[in-house]
């Protein structure tokens, strides 16, 4: 008697029951396995991830990369023109401090230069053997240092005073009467100071017409440093007050009101979230502050040389103008020039130390 067989399906006959989540020994394969080659991708969007990393992987060609920046390059390149020609090509013309350069040696100032004769520090001597040059060194730190002071504090304190007041509109109207004074020039500056604080000023006219005596603060050379900051603190205090408020307009105002759930008051919320979020900037500006020590109004100064004397108002650049470039000795004002900018170079490069060693990132970073 023949038996009958019925055959089994093939696919219970090739697949051999496993556990659930076991992977496969004969083929290595698994959840989200590759049969072909035995390895884990971690399913499509980990397979797409694995296949990009690499050595060379993220790295744009330089063409890549002009090809999208090429908008904002082009922007930028006419300000990269400007500083190039106005700020790095003048500092070859340093190499006259070296020589006793006459203009007139040549109808081209330019081909005078390799005609004159080279001195070495000649000049350098001159200057640090004259007592008037450092007698305006002098004034110049002096007047630095009561800018620094009393000016650079004042745009900070105006920034937190315009950033407390609510009303958007009364906010803009005392943007507009601060930055006003920016747009002026300096000989009006001065004029707006003689009329009110001067020997003829309203203020001197209205003392004697009550019987006391008036004053000319314009012309005492005692005061004339202070007199100097508060000018510049009228003119540039409203400007200065644009990056803080830049500056505060990026906190968020969530930690404000976290901060006043928590019963901060004003007082602290202005310790604790409004001068952090200014302490970069503040050092910053800082920094580029000190760099500019030795640099502290020219124009200013040379307004109100006459009315003081040359002992109060006298100061680095209005020496370099007296004695180098209006007596035509263009190798003396040069060699003086490249001492001022030498040693604001150290005071930028110390400035930016102190700030690493607080923390901050200062001018560059480490």
């Amino acid at each position: 008697m023949s038996h009958s067989t019925v055959p089994r399906p093939r696919s219970e006959a090739k697949t051999p029951e496993r556990a659930p989540g076991a992977s496969d020994d004969a083929t290595g394969t698994g959840p989200g396995g590759d049969k072909r080659t035995g390895r884990r991708t971690g399913g499509r969007r980990g397979g797409r991830t694995g296949s990009r990393t690499g050595k060379g992987a993220g790295k744009l060609s330089l063409r890549l990369r002009f090809r999208r920046d090429r908008t904002l390059i082009l922007m930028t390149l006419p300000a990269v023109l400007l500083i190039l020609v106005f700020n790095y090509i003048p500092i070859l013309g340093n190499v006259v401090a070296f020589q006793d350069y006459d203009p007139y040696l040549s109808e081209n100032g330019f081909v005078a230069i390799f005609q004159s004769p080279w001195v070495g520090v000649e000049q350098f001597e001159r200057i640090f053997a004259d007592s008037a040059f450092w007698h305006a060194v002098q004034n110049t730190f002096v007047l630095f240092f009561l800018q620094l002071v009393l000016f650079f504090p004042i745009p900070i304190l105006l920034a937190l005073l315009i950033n407390s007041i609510v009303r958007p509109r009364i906010r803009a109207v005392a943007q507009a009467i601060m930055y006003l004074p920016h747009f002026f020039s300096w000989v009006l500056v001065v004029t707006v100071f003689m009329q009110i604080f001067g020997g003829a000023g309203v203020i001197a006219q209205t003392l004697r017409q009550h019987g006391y005596d008036g004053f000319d603060l314009m012309t005492n050379p005692e005061i004339f440093k202070y007199l100097v900051t508060v000018e510049m603190i009228w003119k540039d205090a409203g400007w200065g007050i644009i990056v803080f408020l830049a500056a505060l307009s990026s906190v968020s105002n969530d930690l404000y009101e976290a901060a006043a759930m928590d019963g901060a008051g004003r007082w602290r919320r202005m310790w604790h979230i409004t001068l952090p979020a200014l302490r970069p900037v503040i050092a910053l500006l800082l920094v580029l502050r000190v760099g500019d020590a030795l640099t502290v109004g020219f124009e200013q100064l040379l307004l109100q040389r006459q009315a003081v004397g040359v002992d109060a108002s006298d100061v680095l650049d209005t020496y370099v103008w007296w004695n180098g470039i209006r007596n035509q000795d263009f190798s003396y004002a040069a060699a003086a020039g490249l001492v001022k900018g030498v040693v604001g170079l150290a005071l930028v490069l110390t400035a930016n130390k102190v700030a690493h060693l607080m923390g901050e990132q200062g001018v560059y970073k480490k």
